[in-house]
């Protein structure tokens, strides 16, 4: 449904979790505004007006806030880009912005009496994205990102000034050898990580096999940008065709700010106290970094990650334990009880039946390391019988709203 705003500038109150800001309308409605700030004196364009609420676009800065700044990438300025939503903001207010949003979430849907966490800061800001995945427009002229707010229409990628310059560098040597790129392309993912180097997976819609990836590979190596070269037929298995590194999978899930993703893993590790002796379960384990650093502390693992590549890798790079190659809520009644957890599970949060079982087993901690704090707070929800005993905020994702959250949850008495 659309409608009218009032022409009167709306003041700007705060963020809401996504990092649009959050104004109130003449008649009371809250309006939803991406790329405005706690402060700003706003007119507005674009109205879409609901019962309830109203979302709107900015139009002019009647009064700017003072934590604004001029955002680096050109693709966030001309409003096209939607994967940052706070660039518009200096360091600070996207720190307590992300703060807030964890905060938010356990109080307000978790009804836990918390305070906002401390935040652990990124030592950068801009540069340290490892993988972007790019889409690519339906007549093939374009390859880029979904625009903002129209999610249907593609742009020409540039820069992305949160992802590494390695890959920005491979891009653009990409882009210079678009005639040997695979017909039929639908995506492509650019990578890089700490132990193979760089990847560029190309998707293809169902057809021919790409026989090309020997030949972009070559150019690649000429414009010095070499990369191992991966090919997915459209929700097929990928497989390397061209490059070093061919037995790493590509797909393989892995922090895409490895740095920090370091820190997080550390601090969940250093939260469950000693380990040694005990049993501990690492919950969607990926790759087991965890896992191999509970081992190396002396503890008695069972691993379980549904990504048999990833369970493959795991078993690659380290230590023994005990893995299993499964969905988490398909195994966990086949397991020795723990007296630990880490669990780190993706954006959609836990089973319901994952929680049914820490809720019977009641282990005496669970560490949980959650990258949405609203599922986060669903999921303790359905863990009545533990209570909070610390929370950390990490700035993964510097220039977005998203955020990483460890929360240390122990068996109530």
């Amino acid at each position: 449904m659309t409608g009218t705003v009032p022409v009167r500038p709306v003041r700007i109150l705060r963020l809401a979790a996504g990092g649009d800001g959050v104004g109130r309308l003449d008649d009371g409605r809250a309006v939803f505004v991406p790329r405005t700030a706690p402060g700003d004196l706003a007119t507005l364009r674009a109205p879409r007006v609901h019962k309830r609420f109203a979302r709107a676009r900015l139009d002019r800065l009647v009064e700017s806030a003072p934590e604004r700044v001029e955002p680096r990438c050109p693709h966030y300025s001309r409003d096209e880009c939607g994967g940052c939503q706070l660039q518009h903001l200096d360091s600070g207010a996207q720190r307590e912005a992300r703060r807030g949003f964890v905060g938010d979430a356990l109080r307000r849907l978790a009804r836990r009496d918390v305070p906002d966490p401390p935040l652990v800061p990124a030592e950068h800001e801009y540069d340290y994205r490892t993988k972007i995945t790019l889409a690519v427009s339906a007549d093939g002229r374009r390859i880029g990102l979904h625009r903002y707010d129209r999610a249907e229409e593609i742009f020409d990628l540039e820069w992305c000034h949160i992802a590494v310059p390695e890959l920005m560098e491979l891009w653009q040597a990409l882009r210079r050898l678009r005639s040997l790129l695979p017909l039929g392309l639908v995506a492509l993912v650019l990578r890089r990580d700490r132990a193979h180097g760089r990847h560029a997976l190309f998707r293809t819609a169902e057809g021919e096999a790409w026989g090309g990836g020997a030949a972009l590979h070559t150019a690649l190596g000429r414009l010095a940008q070499p990369a191992t070269i991966w090919w997915q037929p459209h929700d097929g298995v990928p497989r390397a065709v061209a490059g070093a590194g061919e037995a790493y999978p590509a797909t393989v899930f892995e922090q895409v700010h490895p740095a920090m993703g370091d820190r997080v893993r550390a601090h969940a590790v250093a939260a469950l106290g000693p380990v040694a002796g005990r049993h501990v379960w690492d919950l969607y384990a990926g790759i087991g970094e965890t896992t191999a650093a509970l081992v190396r502390a002396g503890a008695s693992v069972e691993s379980v990650e549904s990504d048999r590549r990833a369970v493959a890798e795991a078993e690659a790079r380290g230590p023994t334990a005990r893995r299993h190659a499964a969905r988490v809520e398909h195994v966990l009644g086949d397991l020795r009880a723990p007296d630990l957890v880490v669990t780190n599970p993706p954006r959609v949060g836990m089973d319901a039946r994952v929680t049914d079982v820490l809720q019977r087993l009641r282990p005496e901690r669970v560490v949980y390391v959650s990258c949405d704090p609203a599922t986060l707070a669903r999921d303790l929800t359905r863990l009545p019988a533990f209570r909070i005993a610390d929370v950390h905020a990490f700035d993964l994702f510097p220039q977005t709203a998203h955020v990483e959250t460890v929360a240390v949850l122990d068996r109530g008495s």
